[in-house]
């Protein structure tokens, strides 16, 4: 393996563990089962003068991922507000769903799968006939299922590379159905609370799990980063709570307040597992979405188990598969992608993480390339001018900015920036608002990219067991903040699922527990 002084390759294999597959890496987000496959390599030396067009094509793409998530987070907010219906479910029709369920002794036994098929490493059998798992059946199979489809095809991308790090550390693989009803498999998804990627990860925990969270790298965004975390928390969870229902019923609510739900139930409290969490929710010790977390869960493992059997068609999309290589200083990812022979689309559905489509300036990081093109990149990336590395920066509008204004700053005209976003609205810009801003083939200087705004965090509501909300400042401890808010450090500590050797780090948002 050569190595030149750009770009170091690391020829790895993505989720595909060692399948052979293709090298196409797959449609753009919302485009079902659809391949994207990389052009013919081409041996002669690559012309990239930097245009509007580039821009253009990574403005587009980002306008559609951008609507592609809105229909994602629409199903999932309708997922997360969803009350029983006004004609709950009579017990004829659970006895009648039991027996559709799992054959004619289902209605003798209910939950009693009569065959081995399908298998479950998690306990469905024995909850599957709950009346509000068969209520969010329904919900996916009639109210969600154009969504629900895309999102079972998407499960294909990523099943075997999260089944791979559950198992290494011993957890149900049927787990990664968590991600199913938190994300539908979007590594985009935004949560009103701001939790964000495939596992919805706030910021907080996503850093205490090793993940990077800035303005330029969001690992939330990059599924086997995530995924690693993801694993590693409910690990914790799990050992912290005993049973993988409640560990998924932490991951929804935070541990603090499930061991607070257990330690009022009679009886010994040692002497808990997958029962329990529905001895919480019975009583009512649980906010309503957690109390429905678990079911959805069941709901969502049944129809991927078995997607024909509740009359979806499923042509699960191609596990990623791609070489690695090391850029090391700011460099656009269409430039990559052009250095690829491939298209844009992949190098941003392979690299989610870097959330302005371009890597950081003055900092090393891994590109993910399609299968086979590592070396290539290295080569056509060590003869590349480094005033052809950047086709475009974003800029996020201010308050009270103009597009004239933001044209001038950039020496670009209204037309070039038009052009490279196609929804923008000239005089509706608003604060924060990302814009592609097309470059000319010049060096870009640090002080050409603007800084994203800061996130709003979701207002606590005075129903929430909370007492509220506090964003952490530089130098400040857990101690420091307990003290102020007057609450036992173990209570913060359990509240927000930390430790004693967590590190907070300015800008965390920490959750206040009542005083008791």
């Amino acid at each position: 393996m050569t190595r030149t002084h750009g770009v170091q390759l690391l020829a790895l294999v993505g989720a595909a563990l060692g399948a052979t597959l293709s090298t196409a890496c797959g449609g753009a987000r919302g485009a079902g089962s659809a391949a994207l496959t990389p052009a013919t390599p081409d041996s002669t030396a690559l012309s990239l003068s930097p245009s509007v067009r580039s821009a253009d094509s990574v403005g587009a793409l980002a306008a559609r991922a951008e609507q592609d998530s809105a229909a994602d987070q629409q199903v999932l907010d309708s997922l997360h507000r969803r009350h029983p219906p006004a004609s709950p479910i009579k017990g004829e029709e659970v006895e009648r769903e039991a027996e559709r369920l799992f054959g004619a002794e289902g209605r003798a036994v209910i939950g009693a799968a009569p065959s081995a098929e399908p298998t479950f490493d998690i306990d469905v059998t024995s909850f599957a006939t709950n009346r509000r798992v068969l209520e969010y059946l329904e919900f996916f199979q009639v109210d969600s299922r154009d969504r629900f489809e895309i999102w079972l095809a998407r499960l294909g991308r990523y099943q075997g590379m999260i089944r791979e790090r559950l198992r290494a550390k011993r957890l149900p693989e049927d787990l990664l159905y968590l991600c199913l009803i938190e994300s539908g498999f979007s590594n985009t998804a935004v949560s009103r609370a701001k939790a964000v990627g495939m596992w919805q990860f706030m910021a907080s925990t996503a850093r205490l799990y090793g993940l990077t969270v800035d303005p330029w790298v969001d690992e939330r965004r990059d599924p086997f980063r995530a995924t690693e975390a993801a694993a590693n928390y409910l690990a914790d969870l799990r050992e912290r709570l005993g049973s993988v229902y409640l560990a998924a019923a932490a991951y929804n609510a935070g541990v603090g307040r499930i061991e607070r739900g257990i330690d009022r139930l009679p009886g010994e409290p040692d002497s808990v597992d997958d029962r329990t969490f529905f001895q919480l929710s019975d009583r009512r010790y649980l906010r309503r979405e957690t109390r429905d977390y678990v079911p959805k869960l069941i709901a969502a493992s049944l129809i991927a188990k078995q997607p024909a059997r509740y009359g979806f068609e499923v042509e699960p999309q191609s596990p990623l598969v791609f070489d690695e290589v090391t850029v090391p200083d700011a460099t656009g990812l269409d430039v990559v992608a052009r250095l690829a022979d491939t298209a844009v689309a992949v190098l941003l559905e392979l690299n989610p993480q870097y959330v302005r489509g371009v890597t950081p300036p003055g900092r090393s990081v891994v590109v993910r390339v399609p299968r086979g093109r590592g070396t290539l990149v290295a080569v056509r990336y060590d003869s590349l001018p480094i005033t052809e590395r950047i086709t475009f920066v974003d800029h996020y509008v201010s308050r009270g900015q103009t597009l004239s204004d933001i044209a001038k700053r950039y020496r670009v005209s209204l037309t070039m920036i038009e052009s490279a976003n196609p929804r923008i609205k000239a005089h509706a810009l608003r604060v924060g608002q990302r814009l592609i801003i097309p470059m000319s083939g010049r060096v870009v200087p640090a002080s050409a990219w603007s800084v994203p705004p800061e996130p709003r965090y979701r207002r606590v509501s005075s129903t929430d067991v909370s007492a509220g909300n506090h964003r952490v400042r530089s130098g400040e401890t857990a101690s420091e903040i307990a003290r102020r808010y007057r609450v036992s450090l173990t209570a913060l500590l359990n509240y927000n699922g930390l430790t004693m050797g967590s590190v907070l780090r300015a800008g965390d948002v920490i959750k206040i527990p009542q005083k008791e």
